[in-house]
């Protein structure tokens, strides 16, 4: 006899409060920073002008924010964690930088349909609870014409492989989506491709840090889904998750000196809505 079995609901609700509060924890504009590169080089790939209107989503301290400000356009910078927006006001207002902050959810924007001539989003959106309905949201608020522009990590990549590792000790809910689905084009044009002409690339960020050791430290400390993860487990996973940690870090390392350089893959999406 042939027993069928399905996949369990998920609770997007409890899924998305958890988010919530991991991406509250720590204090991820300490390695968003590091990033900033990736947002200046996605308003170039966007081909941003100065007479466009922006809107960042999950925006985080701001990268993709500043980028598009430093190119004169109007922008908006959203995220719901509304410590890491008062980030980013702190770095436009020492940039001398008009950018208009709000707390808001990224698969419930409160802006009227069309009303952005670029959207953009780095490492940001592609952690949402519910893909689809956030990749509608992306593409409502944008301009006919307009262009939704992507960095997301790649499943293949150091960061996917990150999480990858992380869920061998805290595995995901039943039924949860990865978020590096966002890195795949698959997964893109199965929520725009319909109504969207996509063109993905796949870029490196270089994460440089002093050591095995100090990578740890800051994602540790810092960076939300790592901190989670080893104040979810005991102490004996907790070394075994350093240890498995090291060694991807080791498979990745391009450094001979000691120091930590790692090229880690991402997919920048440039979207072109059509309808």
């Amino acid at each position: 006899m042939n027993i069928q079995t399905e996949t369990p609901a998920v609770d997007l609700a409890a899924l998305k409060a958890r988010q919530q509060a991991t991406w509250s924890s720590g204090d991820y504009a300490i390695v968003g920073t590091t990033l900033q590169i990736v947002g200046e080089m996605l308003c170039e790939a966007v081909d941003l002008r100065s007479t466009q209107r922006v809107l960042d989503v999950a925006a985080g301290n701001g990268n993709a924010t500043l980028a598009a400000a430093r190119r004169f356009a109007d922008v908006v910078s959203i995220d719901y964690v509304g410590a890491l927006l008062e980030r980013g006001r702190e770095r436009a207002a020492a940039e001398r930088l008009p950018v208009t902050f709000q707390e808001a959810d990224a698969e419930k924007l409160p802006f009227t349909d069309a009303s952005f001539d670029v959207v953009l989003s780095t490492f940001g959106v592609m952690f949402v609870a519910d893909h689809q309905q956030a990749a509608n949201e992306l593409r409502r608020v944008c301009r006919i014409g307009g262009k939704i522009g992507l960095a997301c990590w790649t499943p293949e990549g150091f960061i996917g492989q990150l999480f990858k590792t992380i869920g061998k000790y805290v595995p995901p809910a039943p039924g949860v989506k990865s978020p590096a689905l966002w890195g795949t084009e698959a997964h893109l044009e199965t929520m725009f491709g319909s109504k969207a002409a996509i063109d993905a690339k796949r870029r490196h960020f270089t994460f440089r840090y002093r050591s095995r050791e100090h990578f740890l430290d800051i994602f540790r400390t810092y960076y939300g889904p790592v901190l989670k993860a080893f104040g979810a487990i005991d102490a004996g996973k907790q070394q075994s998750l350093a240890a498995d940690m090291f060694g991807l870090m080791d498979q990745f390392n391009t450094a001979k000196d000691g120091t930590l350089v790692i090229p880690g893959e991402y997919l920048e999406t440039v979207i072109t809505r059509r309808g």
